[in-house]
């Protein structure tokens, strides 16, 4: 929820001649104004326009500070649930889930209404616990995917975060994405300090910072982390949200708790749902039971024409995830995956054709072939128990007293390289299989870590892996139906696996008919098939051949004559005013990630072996 400093309209929509997919993975931001130039936008650089910011990747710096503050929830929900990648799927464009961060200023907007449910601090004036919740002052510079070699105009925004002991704050990661700058101020003080960004976890949506002043702690009292609540119970949202620069406090109840999309990581983990108005600016904010207790941290809402007041509030366990992942690792590892798609078994004819005698399990329709479940479980295998837990035929197991909860909330209780042990039953006998649960593994990310995405420029033609933050920028339709299928369905078969594309030619006499091409997918050079953008780098480094043939799809040709294309490189990088022909990335030595000797399957990188209906958020979903 990290708005902009400069006044009060915010975008809902996001960017024109969005096709059919324009909420299918791609998370839909909600946003403020950021503090920039009217211009921006509408810069032309190259010859093409250059795109707003992208909400996607960013370098994290880690320690190994123990933490002071545990979570007091001791019950067996005390961590995260999962994820999955059928979120996006099947809502109209005004339905979908908007973090709070900032995103690019848009010609019409629509005002923020000031009269929702906000109320006075009253008996809370006072309490202390307010104090320990800060303002955030964020400048971004995002990287420009369009034009990999080069960074966007900065802009600034702000947001909530508050205080967790020994020197940590924590926040939204939406709130610090791309940032080459944070300060926080404390209630009540004119002072600015900076602070350092120590992890982001994208996924979780949540960012843990540090500040070094030790006047910035004086006198700071921390937030305890209270259980996660229940239906019903009182909830109060407190932050800097749009509309005034003082502490504002918003009152409601627990109305929901279960998986929830997370938009900015476009991953599914607890979420708590609640109806105390949440504004762009409450991002990184606490909310508070009654005790005066953190049961959360205030991250995104729901915008439709049809509901009103429905905000979202990271529970503790997934907090307490991140803070334990954090410490063990020295950095934030992610939430594990179980690399499976399943689906339910509420048929009995179905479950009578699997041998499945009780009315529980889910099938096992596909495994992804870099997660370590391709290595034991199989497809039409039943899944019955997850550690000893009974898994449900709606894909559900027993969460507290009296309710169900998404299987993959199991999953997601388990740290990186933890093993959980199966009960399936294959052809009618049931067996236990042990799993290494590991982080999943996207053919097309969608955040990009480090500063810069890479790129390759052979003789003009600009090389860079596909990814969400350059769908993003490029826009739908300039992408192609064929290849944004390719990304929205397909898996990779080998870690390290990526589409490569060509972005766009820049214009020489070594490359006269090709100027046009743009986003189109390269499949071979000389023969061989393209792993990776760096594996393109290799073959063209290592190519003593007169010839570069490039072939893409449909088996159209770009041939380069070797010796002439490398000499006019020099050229058209002081043409275009650009410092390098490669990423910083693509410096370093090729490793391959493919096991010498071992076969691959010579059909077309990223073909789609998955249909549309394996997004689909009732009935089918990735574990």
């Amino acid at each position: 929820m990290a708005i902009a400093a400069a006044n009060c309209w915010f975008s809902t929509g996001c960017t024109t001649a969005c096709s059919l997919f324009s909420t299918s993975r791609r998370a839909t931001y909600l946003s403020g104004v950021r503090k920039l130039s009217d211009d921006q936008n509408q810069v032309s650089i190259q010859g093409k326009p250059k795109k707003s910011l992208c909400k996607f990747g960013f370098q994290n710096e880690v320690t190994t500070q123990k933490f002071q503050l545990r979570s007091r929830d001791e019950r067996s929900f005390s961590n995260s649930d999962g994820r999955s990648d059928s979120n996006k799927a099947g809502r109209s464009q005004s339905t979908v889930f908007r973090s709070l961060s900032a995103q690019k200023k848009e010609s019409q907007g629509i005002l923020v209404d000031l009269k929702e449910q906000q109320v006075e601090a009253g008996n809370l004036q006072n309490a202390s616990f307010l104090n320990a919740v800060v303002k955030v002052y964020c400048t971004h510079t995002a990287p420009d995917y369009s034009l990999p070699w080069q960074k966007q105009r900065q802009y600034t925004s702000t947001g909530s975060a508050f205080m967790i002991g020994d020197g940590k704050l924590l926040t939204n990661a939406h709130c610090v994405e791309h940032n080459t700058q944070v300060k926080v101020k404390r209630r009540g003080d004119d002072t600015k300090y900076v602070a350092k960004v120590l992890a982001r976890g994208v996924e979780c949506d949540i960012a843990l910072l540090s500040v070094e002043s030790k006047e910035f702690w004086q006198g700071a009292e921390p937030l305890h982390l209270g259980c996660l609540p229940n239906l019903q119970d009182a909830v109060t949202v407190v932050g800097y949200p749009l509309g005034g620069e003082t502490i504002s406090v918003s009152k409601g109840v627990v109305s929901r708790i279960e998986v929830t999309s997370y938009a900015h990581g476009s991953s599914e983990l607890l979420g708590i749902q609640i109806d105390a108005a949440i504004n762009p600016g409450n991002s990184g904010g606490p909310a508070f039971n009654d005790k005066g207790e953190c049961i959360g941290v205030a991250f995104q809402v729901y915008r439709s024409d049809d509901v009103e007041n429905i905000g979202y509030v990271i529970p503790t366990t997934v907090v307490s995830h991140f803070l334990e992942d954090y410490e063990r690792n020295g950095k934030y590892t992610g939430f594990p995956s179980l690399g499976v798609l399943l689906q339910k078994l509420e048929n009995p004819a179905l479950r009578a054709c699997l041998n499945v005698p009780t009315n529980e399990g889910v099938l096992v329709r596909k495994v992804e072939p870099t997660s370590h479940a391709n290595d034991v479980l199989k497809e039409g295998d039943v899944i019955v128990s997850f550690d000893n837990v009974r898994v449900g035929c709606e894909g559900t197991v027993p969460f507290r007293s009296s309710e169900r909860i998404a299987f993959r909330y199991l999953i997601s209780q388990k740290f990186t390289g933890d093993a959980a042990e199966l009960g399936i039953i294959r052809g009618g006998q049931f067996m236990k299989v042990q799993v290494i649960l590991d982080t999943r593994v996207h053919l097309v990310p969608y955040h990009i870590e480090g500063d810069q995405p890479s790129y390759l420029i052979v003789a003009g033609l600009v090389f860079t892996p596909l990814s969400e933050p350059l769908i993003g920028e490029e826009c739908e339709e300039s992408i192609g139906l064929k290849l944004l299928t390719k990304a929205r369905y397909s898996m990779p078969r080998f870690k390290g696996e990526q589409i490569v594309i060509l972005s766009q030619v820049l214009a020489n006499e070594v490359n006269i008919g090709y100027e046009d091409m743009s986003n189109e997918q390269v499949l071979k050079l000389n023969g061989t098939w393209i792993r990776n953008i760096h594996h393109l780098a290799h073959l063209v480094d290592s190519c003593k051949d007169k010839y570069l043939v490039f072939e893409f799809e449909d088996n159209f040709l770009v041939v380069l004559e070797r010796e002439s294309a490398l000499a006019a490189s020099e050229s058209i990088l002081k043409g275009y005013g650009i410092p390098s022909e490669r990423s910083a990335d693509l410096l370093d030595p090729y490793v391959d990630s493919v096991v010498q000797n071992e076969p691959i399957d010579q059909r077309e990188f990223g073909d789609s072996p998955a249909s549309s209906s394996e997004i689909i958020h009732d009935g089918l979903l990735w574990a």
